[in-house]
């Protein structure tokens, strides 16, 4: 930690020496706030990540034309291995705080995709959540029961199955409350890590899945994303995506066990909580849908 913080001192953009502490949240980077003469910084310190289908570049590039679109806080220094944006000085919420403002935060969503691809005609990433599924079970034979191995594939095919044909937007595709900041005026949309062209559906259901909806809420939001009653081939889309972007979680966790070491961070405990979540939420998609 020294180290890190010797090298971070040492960027040229401080005014004054930096006090740095630690910033709470995270699965995956480490992240400092660094305080000196001109205001706060938020500080990350990572690497790429190939077996999370990561890279710095991809990310920087997108949280860059997010700030340009209002969306995000300015990359102000950037090298390899660190980056350094403005402080929010705002609130992250909590998944009771998304389920008071659906109507708001389906509108920033939608926003977002409207917006997104104008601001980065270049951009090259693409995510679809059951390729994604598929490259972690690949990484994880050998480490998990096939039994378990098996099924998950079966049910991802199922679920991707169960997907309609939508346009192409550009998702954020990691929408844990935390990633949502107010800061008492508006809401602000942070990390970039998994950035990338898809259809909406995926943020949808990442948005209600990790803030644990209930069928009535997700139908609200759904109605406040596409304005109006969802029919049921949307609806039935959308339980799966749900389902998909919890295996995806807990698939996720499962290969950080591999890679990763995150002080304070049980990617175990994480794994078999979302394990749980999607198994019932699979039991009940296949319940209301079959």
């Amino acid at each position: 930690m020294a180290d890190i913080e010797s090298d971070i001192a040492a960027l040229p953009i401080w005014a004054g020496t930096p006090q740095l502490e630690p910033l709470a949240g995270g699965l995956s980077n480490l992240s400092l706030l660094a305080t000196d003469r001109s205001g706060k910084y938020v500080v990350r310190v990572t690497r790429d990540f190939p077996f999370h289908q990561v890279y710095r570049d991809r990310e920087l590039m997108a949280a860059r034309a997010a700030h340009a679109g209002g969306f995000a806080p300015e990359i102000v220094y950037a090298v390899e291995g660190i980056t350094v944006s403005r402080y929010v000085h705002g609130r992250a919420l909590v998944a009771a705080d998304v389920k008071r403002d659906i109507p708001r935060i389906a509108d920033l969503v939608r926003r977002f995709h409207t917006e997104m691809p104008a601001l980065l005609p270049d951009f090259d990433s693409a995510f679809w959540v059951f390729d994604v599924n598929r490259h972690y079970l690949d990484q994880l034979q050998g480490a998990m029961s096939q039994a378990d191995l098996a099924g998950w594939s079966d049910a991802n095919s199922d679920l991707e199955a169960a997907q309609d044909t939508m346009p192409q937007i550009l998702g954020h595709h990691d929408l844990l409350p935390a990633n949502l900041i107010d800061d008492g005026r508006r809401l602000w949309l942070i990390d970039y890590e998994y950035a990338g062209f898809d259809t909406a559906m995926f943020d949808l259901a990442n948005l209600s899945s990790n803030s644990g909806f209930s069928p009535d809420e997700s139908e609200t939001l759904l109605a406040a994303y596409f304005g109006g009653p969802s029919d049921s081939t949307v609806r039935k889309a959308h339980a799966a995506m749900e389902a998909a972007s919890l295996l995806r979680e807990a698939l996720w966790s499962l290969v950080s066990i591999q890679h990763l070491d995150r002080p304070g961070v049980d990617y175990r405990a994480y794994a078999n909580e979302h394990v749980v979540k999607f198994d019932r939420a699979l039991a009940e998609f296949r319940a209301r849908f079959r």
